[in-house]
């Protein structure tokens, strides 16, 4: 009886921890892995891609969310990209949905992809948190090449 106790009690202030997070003031930094295979388009093959987003939580469970990143691929070489979004995160679970615009440049290349994204924030302590996202990015260039479906393993940080 002490042990469900003790673990209900755990689950509650676990919660509360969470619910601090994404509250109005908040800062929100990360930094995130994409590609190694675990994404897709019509074009490359062997893509890396490294990301950096701070966000803001200008209401509870709403953030402002910037980010820049570099991409490698055996097809496009590099890809430099700059993006501007947003991030509503459901009911204080973690689970979070993402909208956002980017512009990626690289030799020869420009684009601006409108993308959607959903996430979970996994709370190692008060702070830390694991972020596994599924992202889709949509080219306006040419639909069949250039628009992305993948997975992005990140580490945020909630300040």
């Amino acid at each position: 009886m002490r042990k469900k106790l003790f673990l209900v009690f755990f689950a509650l202030i676990t919660s509360v921890a969470s619910f601090a997070q994404f509250e109005e003031g908040k800062v929100y930094v990360n930094g995130s892995l994409s590609g190694l295979d675990l994404s897709y388009n019509g074009i490359t093959d062997g893509h890396i891609g490294l990301q950096a987003k701070a966000g803001y939580f200008f209401m509870d469970n709403l953030a402002a969310v910037g980010s820049v990143g570099y991409e490698n691929s055996k097809d496009m070489s590099e890809v430099a990209s700059a993006s501007v979004g947003g991030r509503y995160y459901i009911v204080q679970n973690g689970i979070y949905l993402g909208a956002s615009c980017t512009m990626k440049h690289a030799s020869g290349y420009n684009d601006f992809l409108p993308g959607v994204q959903i996430g979970y924030a996994f709370f190692i302590n008060g702070k830390v948190t694991i972020e596994p996202e599924l992202y889709y990015d949509q080219s306006f260039k040419n639909h069949k090449d250039y628009s992305t479906v993948g997975l992005r393993i990140g580490v945020g940080i909630y300040l």
